[in-house]
């Protein structure tokens, strides 16, 4: 099992120590940052540690400026890692603007926690098993 570092920009505590704690518990995810605002992801994204992320999760909806600012800011980039949109406001537009602008995928939090990790658990190697809900 390989170990994932991902990165992840998150304004919610409850929801980012839920996560964190369940990517950690379940899969071989090893969260390496947390941010909750636009332009401290920007920041993250720009320093040379940025190329040894693996995944960044990030919500559309944050405490300053928005996920699609970060995704903008990771396209211009060209950083090699995986970025996915979690979010409360997954609607078909959402999911276009975000695909388009380098996301893999989009996850409702209502609804595909649980797709989620089993998504990081493929990263990591080790299959598709069934994962609980937050």
């Amino acid at each position: 099992m390989a170990k994932v570092k991902a990165f992840i920009v998150e304004d919610s505590p409850v929801i980012l120590e839920n996560l964190v704690s369940t990517l950690e518990d379940l899969t071989s995810v090893e969260v390496v940052g947390c941010v909750t605002e636009e332009a401290a992801a920007v920041a993250a994204l720009r320093q040379p540690e940025a190329a040894d992320i693996d995944l960044y999760i990030i919500d559309v909806f944050l405490r300053a400026g928005t996920g699609l600012g970060v995704l903008q800011a990771a396209l211009e980039l060209s950083l090699p890692g995986r970025f996915v949109v979690l979010t409360n406001y997954a609607t078909a537009e959402m999911r276009r603007r975000c695909l388009a602008l380098g996301a893999e995928r989009v996850f409702d939090k209502s609804r595909d926690l649980d797709e989620l990790i089993a998504y990081c658990a493929e990263l990591c190697g080790e299959g598709t098993r069934p994962a609980p809900l937050l």
